[in-house]
């Protein structure tokens, strides 16, 4: 019943978070020079064409009137339609949110695993070249911007060894072989048994994901030996040594779940960051995902595009958020819901 309640009550909070997002989004976008009718016309459009297209488009009516009806539109759970390709916001949405939910997971996958991994190293091997080594690397990646890593990712592995492609995405054969079912590329080739179609797009998803996957990798690295240090100097770890547990059952099965802590918070909300900032990865690797959706649709001035995906972001960012708060009170029961 407790947690129900808790559910409840961030779910409610959920509601002025996204109307300020909304505003926010809805004055920055109408204080940027320029005007969409130039984009949709071209620059030859007449004036009366022009006043004609803002007339039909609302454009004509004062911010307030436009934002009272954007708001009234949301209402009903309805993102507008595009500016541009004069489409349900929600379907082109639907249509590219696998991609980047796709790279996401794969991206936070190799930095979780990655990142704890060499942080647990760094930590058990204290003051030594494998703890230099791990926060090196780890000092690398947080230094190493993603639009270098990815172009340097592709040049040497897919241009200079031939080993990957330039694109994140499969190739086109079995783009067009596999059927949609969940629009999720991978899940639908195991679905359909297209089993080389499947291992074609996870093989073009390893560059894009290692790209995008390697400055929170580098982030969870620092928190994981950061923790386990803390925790590998608490009285239960001497006491469990003093016991005779050996050394491995020591770290892995008491000193890592309390140290988990922390990373689980970090993890999540660079869960939330890669999912709404996968936009340089995407243009790089020519991945048609959201990332490229929004851009392309800030530089037309579509706003009703604009203001869909940044709510879908939010959306997606505070559920995320919950979720971590929720797996965080399993891992210690002592926590209370308030």
């Amino acid at each position: 019943m407790l947690l129900a309640r808790y559910i409840v009550h961030r779910l409610l909070l959920l509601i002025p978070t996204l109307l300020g997002i909304l505003l926010v989004t809805f004055l920055a976008l109408h204080l940027i020079p320029g005007d969409p009718t130039h984009t949709l016309l071209g620059q030859h459009a007449t004036p009366a064409a022009q006043e004609a297209l803002r007339r039909q488009l609302g454009l004509d009516q004062p911010l307030p009137i436009q934002l009272l009806r954007y708001l009234e539109t949301m209402l009903r759970l309805d993102l507008g339609e595009s500016v541009i390709t004069r489409r349900p916001v929600l379907q082109e949405l639907k249509e590219r949110m696998p991609v980047t939910v796709t790279l996401t997971f794969a991206a936070m996958l190799i930095a979780s695993g990655g990142g704890i991994l060499l942080g647990i190293l760094a930590a058990v091997r204290r003051r030594t070249w494998v703890d230099y080594l791990g926060m090196g690397l780890a000092l690398f990646g947080v230094s190493m911007p993603i639009f270098w890593l990815g172009l340097l990712l592709v040049y040497y592995f897919a241009v200079v060894l031939g080993w990957f492609e330039p694109s994140g995405i499969a190739s086109v054969t079995y783009l067009n072989e596999v059927p949609r079912i969940t629009g999720f590329f991978l899940v639908d080739a195991l679905l359909t048994g297209h089993t080389a179609a499947f291992w074609n797009g996870l093989w073009h998803l390893v560059l894009p994901a290692v790209a995008l996957g390697t400055v929170p990798m580098a982030l969870i690295a620092r928190i994981t030996r950061s923790s386990m240090l803390e925790v590998m100097g608490q009285d239960y770890i001497r006491t469990a040594r003093a016991k005779g547990l050996k050394e491995r059952w020591v770290v892995w099965r008491h000193a890592l779940k309390n140290a988990l802590l922390p990373v689980i918070t970090v993890i999540g909300l660079q869960f939330g960051t890669l999912l709404s900032g996968a936009v340089i990865t995407e243009s790089i690797f020519a991945l048609p995902g959201m990332g490229r959706y929004i851009v392309n649709a800030i530089f037309n001035r579509d706003y009703p595009a604009v203001q869909g995906a940044v709510i879908l972001f939010a959306f997606l960012f505070v559920i995320l958020n919950l979720l971590v708060d929720l797996l965080y009170s399993w891992l210690d029961p002592r926590i209370r819901y308030q």
